[in-house]
């Protein structure tokens, strides 16, 4: 079989259509069979439970149902064995000879059988987007990770994606900033300034913008003139602009996420594009004045006194807030970038204005097409249940929280390498630790809160990062011992035989179902949970089926099988950003 030929997933949800085709009809074969892996394998391989879901379309019991649909799976090249449990679970074992095949195809393949999706279009992934002239702090975590495991897992699929860094550059934030410095009589270079200088003065200009309501609005004055080309602000901006860069660039370095320079879209790139933006919704028919501001009232959005909410696209004094720019960028993203999907990787807190925007661009029929997702997520929590502060209070560095994260790592790691350089420990410190937080946050459920917690993610069991590469680095050592290279194993020797693993290969045979789920829901911790799984899958078939010490044909059929759990553990790593090692 090659790549493209139908994994085992596909084959037995064809058998399962032709089997309800044969049974009730034509008409039902693309009911989705709702396949599961078994947890036991006294159950078989895979439940499908279909039944009960047709039982309700059909007015009729499942169980007699499912008796219908079984009679039509008889046991043969697929299947080795059909039964009917409960109120009409389908029970599907199968066979030796299609379990070896399918363990074998994604052995010898160098995509681990996962075809690349047919005509895949372009998906721009707006994340990372910290705010200039502020230190990137833990709040940056989830947007930056999140959307770099959504964008290796669509990219390896097979889809075009565009990464955007819409770097927060523009708007009040800097017009107290720019306003602050200048009063100050900052030079126009900014030479020597570093990030922490630019922290301190932002909060020193937010106190002041909120206590000094002149001060505040000649802040906002000074975003207009930003705005409008003045040269001492942009120069003075400028220089912000590029410690911000370096800054950033060094925490996406340490990160090990995938943005670049080349990357970066930020605010002020759309500026010249907000009058456009302006004239075109004006001559749709949607934009109307309200209280001196251009505004737009999207359908079904309302304040809390149950009056039509506006998105305000154009402020009464001539400046343009985000929306304007948010509505420049989608327009942009699927006019010029030609962008099938435009997916934003923003925290829960913008779900409305993300709803707004959409129902926007909808109703003024700026999408073309293309399909707008806002990833939403929750908040990093301390051990109080409260976002996650300093003990002072304060906001937490991010930069900080990966340096603590390769300290403490090193006592599961650097510390118990024998012969190793300091470098070396340091390095695999580093490794484990920072793929220690990414992993935490990544399996949790994107859009639920959790609690960071040191001692839980740098776990060397439980759903962590260190337990997995661990399992990694079990494979790796089996191959060092024996002396074996994975190039040099016969996939034609794979026999699956013990139920350890069976389950095994059951388990691998799922990863392009997998990475199918990721794509469509965007919610990476599915990715996590299947190797996860699969990581203690590999250790009870590691503890109850000796390798090494096997006879030889069945040395080489789990040598085999350990090959391709470390192929795909590896992938599965890279693709969630996380550090795949070889030591530890």
């Amino acid at each position: 079989m090659s790549d493209l030929q139908a994994s085992l997933i596909d084959a037995l949800q064809q058998a399962v259509a032709a089997a309800v085709a044969a049974a009730l009809g034509d008409e039902h074969a693309g009911t989705d069979p709702l396949l599961r892996p078994s947890k036991d394998t006294k159950f078989g391989d895979f439940q499908a439970n279909l039944a009960m879901s047709l039982g309700k379309k059909l007015g009729k019991p499942p169980r007699q149902l499912a008796d219908m649909i079984a009679q039509q799976l008889q046991p043969g090249d697929l299947l080795s064995k059909v039964e009917v449990a409960g109120p009409g679970f389908i029970n599907l074992t199968v066979s030796a000879q299609a379990l070896n095949r399918a363990t074998a195809v994604m052995l010898k393949s160098e995509r681990l059988a996962v075809p690349l999706i047919q005509a895949a279009g372009t998906a721009v992934i707006d994340y990372g987007s910290p705010n200039c002239a502020k230190e990137m702090h833990i709040g940056h975590l989830r947007s930056s990770i999140i959307g770099d495991a959504i964008s290796r897992v669509l990219e390896f699929r097979g889809e075009r994606v565009i990464r955007q860094n819409h770097l927060g550059d523009w708007g009040t934030q800097f017009g107290m900033l720019l306003e602050l410095l200048l009063e100050q009589g900052w030079s126009s270079s900014g030479e020597g300034s570093s990030i922490h200088d630019l922290d301190e003065l932002y909060r020193q200009a937010k106190q002041k913008f909120d206590a000094d309501a002149g001060f505040a609005e000649r802040a906002r004055m000074r975003v207009v003139k930003l705005q409008a080309g003045d040269e001492p602000s942009l120069k003075l901006w400028q220089s912000l602009i590029n410690e911000s860069a370096r800054h950033m660039n060094e925490v996406f370095r340490l990160l090990g996420v995938r943005l670049t320079d080349k990357d970066i879209r930020p605010e002020s790139f759309y500026n010249s594009r907000l009058p456009q933006v302006v004239e075109a919704l004006r001559a749709t028919g949607a934009l109307v004045e309200s209280e001196g501001a251009q505004v737009v009232f999207p359908n079904g959005f309302k304040d809390r006194e149950g009056e039509p909410l506006p998105m305000i696209v154009q402020k009464s004094d001539g400046g343009f807030g985000y929306a304007a720019t948010d509505l420049a960028a989608a327009r942009f993203r699927v006019g010029e970038l030609q962008a099938k999907r435009v997916i934003y990787v923003v925290d829960a807190r913008q779900s409305d204005h993300f709803a707004m925007l959409f129902t926007v661009l909808n109703s003024v029929g700026w999408t073309n097409g293309a399909e707008f997702e806002h990833v939403a997520f929750g908040t990093i929590l301390g051990a109080d249940k409260k976002p996650f502060k300093t003990r002072a209070g304060g906001t937490v560095r991010l930069i900080e929280v990966l340096e603590e994260a390769t300290k403490r790592a090193a006592t599961v790691s650097g510390e118990k390498l024998e012969g190793a350089s300091d470098a070396e420990r340091a390095e695999l410190s580093r490794a484990v630790g920072v793929s220690a937080v990414k992993y935490a946050d990544l399996s949790s459920d994107r859009i639920k809160d959790y609690v960071f917690d040191w001692d839980r993610m740098l776990a060397l069991e439980g759903n962590t990062a260190p337990y997995l590469q661990n399992a990694y680095v079990r494979i790796r050592s089996i191959f060092r011992k024996g002396e074996v290279s994975m190039e040099q194993l016969d996939p034609a020797m794979i026999n699956i035989e013990a139920p350890e693993e069976r389950m095994l290969a059951v388990h691998l045979s799922l990863l392009s179902a997998t990475l199918d789920q990721v794509a469509t829901s965007l919610e990476p911790h599915r990715l996590c949970g299947y190797l996860y799984e699969l990581a203690s899958l590999y250790h009870r078939f590691y503890e109850h089926c000796p390798v090494l010490k096997a006879e030889t044909a069945v040395k080489q059929s789990r040598l085999a099988l350990s090959a391709l759990t470390g192929r795909v553990l590896a992938l599965g790593l890279e693709l969630l950003g996380i550090s795949v090692i070889e030591r530890m």
